[in-house]
């Protein structure tokens, strides 16, 4: 793994640990049956549960951007050296941004947001 890698696996993990918490905070709100059903009839979620739900789908769409522009700068013969930085900006906001998100600080939570966003077009403009 290079220092333009790590990133996108600690990336991966944070996904993974937002869902995992989106998944806890429902189950305090929901009935098991109604989680392990097939949420065809999920009442919609609010509170802390709801912002992590959307925290976890905003963080996938995140990954579907982040992903590609990371591996299309790691397989070129000098990767920019930008390119790793930006990775690493990118991973601090997101995780920044699922926190601040959780704990439903709007105005923060964009800016956050923003940063990350601005590292995967960073990245995109390294790559071509």
């Amino acid at each position: 793994m290079t220092a333009l890698t790590t990133p996108l696996a600690l990336y991966g993990l944070v996904c993974l640990i937002t869902i995992l918490a989106q998944v806890m905070a429902a189950g305090q709100k929901l009935e098991l049956t109604q989680l392990m059903g097939n949420r065809e009839a999920l009442p919609s979620l609010t509170g802390m549960p709801g912002r992590l739900d959307r925290a976890q789908a905003n963080s996938v769409v995140a990954m579907a951007l982040f992903a590609p522009a990371v591996l299309i700068c790691a397989i070129q013969p000098e990767p920019p050296a930008a390119a790793s930085t930006a990775a690493w900006i990118f991973l601090l906001a997101r995780i920044a941004y699922s926190v601040v998100y959780a704990l439903g600080i709007a105005y923060l939570r964009t800016i956050v947001w923003l940063v990350g966003f601005a590292m995967t077009f960073w990245l995109y403009l390294l790559a071509i």
